[in-house]
């Protein structure tokens, strides 16, 4: 064998990949630069050319706007004037007034005054409508406008006009305006004797101490099991999502590593502290809307047999996002790697780099989702959110109880009997009686609750098609007979679903005596996924048997749980 010549041979070769790269390189330069000054000249042409004045800020963001969503929903430019918005999102604080307000049919209303916050200290209440703040009259502003008025600098005095149901005239209610810290950790309780229930919603600062004190807390109140409620948080801070695992998981763990571009960025995060605890029994919910974070925290429990996961199938969201600083205080918030959790599995359930000739976006197929095995040896797939062990799928409304909600007449009646009832009984305790449910449905039947149902539908499907056919006197008495019975079958609906309309009002009347966390209390005794877990945590034999291999849990089918929502 020629040792020069195969020496000479890959030198060359190398040269070759060498010069190939810059050149790929340099072409990739020169695309980037011809493009931004075709952007640059064409602006300046509209700019100057255009019938109509153009604000150039609003023209160039709506530019990049639509560059970074044909890319993904989770890179976003942050310009100088939103970075308030962002830092609140990251931080979990702002300085404010602690309620939420909505703009509804014109009027702005008071949805939640959040209890031990300043709206609520000075008497604010749900259902109240705002006239004007701080002299501002809000009759034609929308809810953005609304957020800056209402929020300001610590110690600062808001005054607002509002009108009250039950009270004549307008009233004056002044609020000192405080450093608000949204809790991550909005309720932790004692379901019965020995099952603790913590509700985790956001990653923001501070939400593993958050976790943590929940839980020493509910042990200290005696409890041996526990609740760990993760529905619809959206995620947030990674390092959060690290710290709240490595409290349930042993010290020297993975708990989850980042891959991306640039790979001096790719990090596999451990359990680097003692564990707060690796023996109770645990019930972790999820839902379709638990998303990042929340899909972290609940694949490495997961992935450890650490707890039994309960509910829907997560959001499917395996995207880790990095800020970058830009020009004139304006900041990038880019998709830079993809997660996995400690079995090997990406959840992402959606592909952004491969997009149809229309533009749509795919799921990954199940024929394609991997097998992968927990550290006990049970199987879970990739490719779609975490999927739970105990199926529980959610319950569905019916039409007249999405309208009763939509309408906002749940919300409004509530607010009529705060006014109308100084107290009502502990929140685990209130029930709307059969005389004072008749009153709502009194009440409401002045409303416009007009809907169709699925059978309407139908029917008037069926009727278009046998007017098309020309066989619509031949079917018309025995359509019409149908449409009166559907007809006097909605009539009663508000009978018919009487249970779960009243469980829905108790809660929005619960909460205006107890806030938010009376209203989950409230709903202890109904929520499907709460009884569920206390009774999966109750049946220890069958609680032990899901976390062995082959324990017919959901996770170890390709296509369990609910689709992640998109």
């Amino acid at each position: 064998m020629n040792v020069r010549k195969t020496t000479l041979g890959l030198a060359a070769g190398a040269a070759l990949v060498f010069s190939l790269t810059s050149a790929t390189d340099s072409e990739r330069y020169f695309e980037i630069a011809k493009n931004l000054d075709i952007f640059a000249t064409l602006f300046k042409e509209v700019n100057t050319y255009y019938v109509d004045e153009v604000p150039p800020s609003k023209l160039v963001k709506t530019g990049i706007d639509a560059m970074l969503k044909s890319l993904d929903p989770y890179t976003n430019y942050i310009p100088e004037d939103d970075i308030e918005d962002f830092r609140t999102m990251t931080t979990g604080q702002y300085g404010g007034i602690g309620a939420i307000v909505v703009k509804r049919s014109g009027k702005t209303v008071v949805q939640t005054a959040y209890e031990g916050f300043p709206a609520q200290k000075a008497g604010l209440l749900p259902g109240d409508e705002i006239l004007s703040i701080n002299g501002v009259t809000v009759e034609k502003k929308n809810n953005s406008d609304i957020s800056k008025l209402l929020k300001g600098q610590a110690n600062s005095t808001v005054k607002l006009m509002v009108t009250r149901y039950g009270q004549e005239q307008p009233i004056e209610v002044n609020i000192t305006r405080d450093k608000i810290q949204v809790d991550n950790v909005p309720y932790f309780g004692m379901i019965t004797n020995d099952i603790g229930y913590l509700q985790l919603s956001g990653f923001t600062v501070d939400a593993s101490r958050e976790v943590r004190n929940a839980v020493t807390k509910l042990k200290e109140q005696g409890a041996k099991k526990i609740v760990f409620d993760l529905r619809d948080n959206p995620g947030g801070l990674l390092n959060e999502a690290v710290n709240i695992s490595n409290l349930f998981v042993d010290k020297g763990l993975d708990i989850v590593s980042t891959k991306g571009k640039v790979t001096e960025w790719n990090k596999t995060y451990k359990a680097l502290d003692a564990p707060l605890d690796t023996q109770i029994p645990m019930a972790v919910i999820t839902s379709g809307r638990s998303a990042s974070a929340s899909e972290i925290v609940a694949g490495v429990i997961q992935d450890y047999d650490r707890a039994v996961v309960v509910g829907e199938r997560t959001f499917g969201k395996g995207l880790v996002q990095a800020t970058r600083p830009l020009s004139y205080n304006s900041q990038l918030k880019v998709t830079t790697a993809k997660y996995y959790i400690p079995s090997g599995r990406c959840i992402q359930e959606i592909d952004y780099s491969h997009r149809a000739e229309d533009g749509t976006l795919g799921k990954v197929p199940d024929s394609l989702r991997t097998a992968f095995k927990t550290r006990a040896g049970r199987l879970v797939y990739d490719g779609g959110g975490v999927a739970p062990d105990v199926e529980v799928k959610d319950k569905e409304v019916a039409d007249i109880t999405r309208v009763l909600l939509q309408k906002n007449y749940l919300f409004d009646f509530a607010t009529r009997y705060r006014a109308e009832h100084q107290s009502i009984p502990p929140a685990r305790d209130f029930k709307l009686s059969d005389a004072e449910y008749q009153k709502f449905t009194q009440w409401v039947q002045a409303k416009d609750i007009s809907y169709s149902t699925p059978a309407e539908k139908a029917l008037a499907s069926l009727t278009a098609q046998t007017k098309e056919e020309k066989h619509y006197e031949d079917v018309k008495a025995e359509l019409d007979a149908i449409r009166k019975k559907v007809t006097t079958n909605k009539a009663n609906d508000l009978t018919r679903f009487k249970p779960e309309i009243r469980e829905l009002l108790e809660q929005e009347i619960v909460s205006r005596y107890y806030f938010q966390k009376g209203q989950i209390e409230a709903t202890f005794n109904d929520d499907p996924n709460i009884l569920a877990a206390v009774q999966l945590l109750n049946d220890q034999p069958r609680y032990a048997t899901l976390l062995k291999p082959g324990g017919k849990a959901a996770s170890a089918m390709k296509s369990a749980g609910t689709p992640g929502k998109q």
